[in-house]
């Protein structure tokens, strides 16, 4: 079978997770469908290796982390991209719901990219440590600790601190 036709299925089944992960790092949808579509772009000469691993999710979500943290170490990547917010038609207090998003994202700014990684794919993407781990190339203890200093972080930070060690607020 050729890589395009295994790339393909596995690209239709998977982009969703992909560029939710993707949006939770960036914090704005162009930069996450440029952050998928360049790691895709990068990972589909060597697809064999990708079908080959055993979580060949696991595997595109590694190079999507270290992608991310890489971008994130060049100068030019300091720029600030913002979306525009949707109007809502619903009865929801899209006011409050706005300054909370506004507030976890600011407050996941400030984190070390690899701290913010490891909070995205554990609080968003339900992933264990062991995934994580493996997603970020370090051990499970390390991803312990880049979650425990992250959420420290954000608690000392953050003006609703009554909130936060439920950290289940993020998502």
């Amino acid at each position: 079978m050729s890589d395009e036709a295994e790339f393909a299925p596995f690209v239709r089944a998977n982009t969703a997770t992909l560029l939710r992960t993707a949006y939770l790092l960036t914090g704005n949808a162009p930069a996450a469908e440029e952050l998928v579509q360049d790691t895709l772009v990068r990972l589909y000469p060597k697809w064999h290796l990708v079908e080959a691993a055993d979580a060949p999710v696991a595997y595109v979500r590694r190079s999507l982390a270290n992608a991310f943290v890489n971008e994130r170490r060049r100068p030019a990547s300091r720029e600030l991209v913002l979306d525009v917010v949707p109007e809502r038609s619903d009865l929801r207090d899209a006011g409050a719901e706005l300054a909370d998003r506004d507030e976890v994202w600011g407050l996941l700014r400030t984190l070390p990219d690899r701290q913010r990684a490891a909070l995205v794919m554990r609080y968003f993407d339900d992933l264990p440590d062991d995934q994580i781990a493996d997603a970020l190339g370090c051990r499970a203890g390390t991803v312990r600790s880049l979650i425990s200093r992250g959420l420290g972080t954000l608690r000392e930070q953050s003006t609703g601190q009554a909130s936060w060690p439920s950290a289940r607020r993020l998502a």
